[in-house]
């Protein structure tokens, strides 16, 4: 090889790959749809989320402007940067590309692909349907499994749910949460949040904070009161941050408590 990647040389069993994806997205910044795509690969590296790179022949290259910005990435190699300009708006290095990449990334043709920051647009749409935070990831699942298992949430000292009608929630390489019915909640110590969250698997969830004595405990349990169509057992059910609260027990055995709190 010509120009072989550093970083595989410490780091060989480092996986980046390119995969094709059989959805069209596409992607919109003000009033100006940006990329349209049937042709999307998904890029799949070690320790990171799925990434779309849309084929620059399907992106609006006269919105594009390039920058002075660069980034290095020693699988990759160095980064180039344009901003989109959409009638009066602006948004700065949005979109990244590496024009030259490795030895390593030319087997997968990266030099032929461009990639978008997901906060930098406005909406990203898998087909038809909105999609938020990141790429869905093929190889992620999610089941909202129903039982009637004991599950207690003390916080504050205070019992504050109690039920055998949950639906635990298990997703992929995260946490196992409990999706507890409203009536089996002492609603009464909780009060609607200004938060909201997003979800690219189950929606946009809105939050409660908690008032137990004198403590408050903000946005200590969210809720979907819209899922997506594909997760619709979770409605308006409320699950508390495991994180967050003197402990939750099933059937009268505590549970273990996550390290973060990066499933809701």
């Amino acid at each position: 090889m010509n120009n072989p990647a550093p970083g595989f040389e410490k780091n060989p069993d480092r996986i980046i790959r390119l995969e094709p994806s059989p959805r069209r997205v596409r992607l919109k910044f003000g009033e100006e749809w940006i990329a349209d795509s049937t042709d999307m690969m998904l890029m799949f590296e070690t320790g990171h989320l799925p990434v779309y790179y849309f084929p620059v022949k399907d992106v609006r290259l006269d919105l594009l402007h390039p920058t002075d910005h660069g980034t290095y990435c020693k699988y990759k190699g160095e980064a180039a940067y344009w901003s989109i300009k959409a009638g009066d708006r602006v948004s700065d290095n949005a979109v990244w590309a590496y024009q030259t990449p490795y030895d390593e990334m030319l087997k997968i043709n990266l030099q032929d692909y461009c990639a978008f920051f997901w906060d930098r647009v406005d909406h990203w749409f898998e087909e038809d349907e909105e999609v938020f935070v990141h790429p869905r990831d093929p190889y992620k699942r999610i089941d909202a499994v129903p039982s009637s298992r004991n599950v207690k949430v003390v916080a504050g000292g205070e019992t504050i749910a109690d039920t055998t009608n949950a639906h635990f929630l298990f997703e992929t390489d995260l946490a196992t949460r409990y999706y507890i019915p409203a009536r089996d909640v002492r609603t009464e110590l909780l009060k609607d949040s200004a938060t909201t969250t997003q979800c690219p698997y189950k929606g946009i969830a809105r939050y409660h904070t908690a008032t137990i004595g004198d403590s408050e405990f903000q946005d200590i349990a969210w809720y979907y009161p819209d899922p997506i169509a594909e997760c619709p057992k979770i409605k308006d059910l409320i699950c508390f941050y495991h994180e967050n609260v003197d402990a939750i027990f099933i059937d009268d055995v505590e549970a273990e408590k996550p390290i973060s709190k990066k499933s809701s």
